[in-house]
C-alpha cells in the first residue's frame, strides 16, 4: 500500500476503501490464525501483554535482575529445605541460601530492592521435624 491518502477524502472512508479492495483482492485469504477464536478472548490482560506474547513466540528468555533471582532461588530453597530428606541436608540447604542472601546484603545487588533477610535456620528445622512426625 504505497498510495496516498487524497487530499479532503477522510481518514476512514480512505482506510475503509483500502480494507475492502485488499479483501476482493483476496489478501487477507489464508492469514495464520484464520477463523479461529483470538487468543486469550475473555481475559484480562495486563498492559505487557502484547510484550509477554511476543517473547513467548520467539522463544526469547530475559533474565531476572539479580535481586529477583535471588528471591527466587531463596523461595525455591525454601522448597527443596522443606522436602530434604534428612535434617542435615534441609540446614545446609538453608545455611546456603542464608549465605548468599548476606553477601547480597552486603554487597548489594542490582534491581528492585531486595526485601529479603537470612532465614532462621532453627525455625525452619522445628518445622521440618513437626512435618516428619
Amino acid at each position: 500500500m504505497t498510495e496516498r491518502k487524497p487530499t479532503g477524502m477522510p481518514f476512514e472512508s480512505w482506510i475503509d476503501r483500502q480494507i475492502r479492495e485488499a479483501e476482493e483482492r483476496g489478501q487477507f485469504d489464508d492469514l495464520p490464525g484464520s477463523g479461529k477464536p483470538l487468543p486469550g478472548q475473555g481475559r484480562h490482560l495486563d498492559e505487557m501483554w502484547w510484550i509477554k506474547q511476543k517473547i513467548e513466540s520467539e522463544g526469547l528468555s530475559m533474565p531476572l535482575p539479580p535481586t529477583l533471582a535471588l528471591r527466587k532461588d531463596a523461595e525455591e530453597a525454601l522448597k527443596q529445605a522443606r522436602g530434604a530428606r534428612s535434617e542435615a541436608e534441609a540446614r545446609r540447604i538453608i545455611e546456603e541460601i542464608n549465605d548468599r542472601i548476606r553477601k547480597a546484603i552486603r554487597t548489594g545487588l542490582s534491581g528492585p530492592p531486595l526485601n529479603l533477610m537470612p532465614y532462621d535456620v532453627d525455625e525452619i528445622i522445628s518445622e521440618w521435624r513437626q512435618e516428619r512426625r
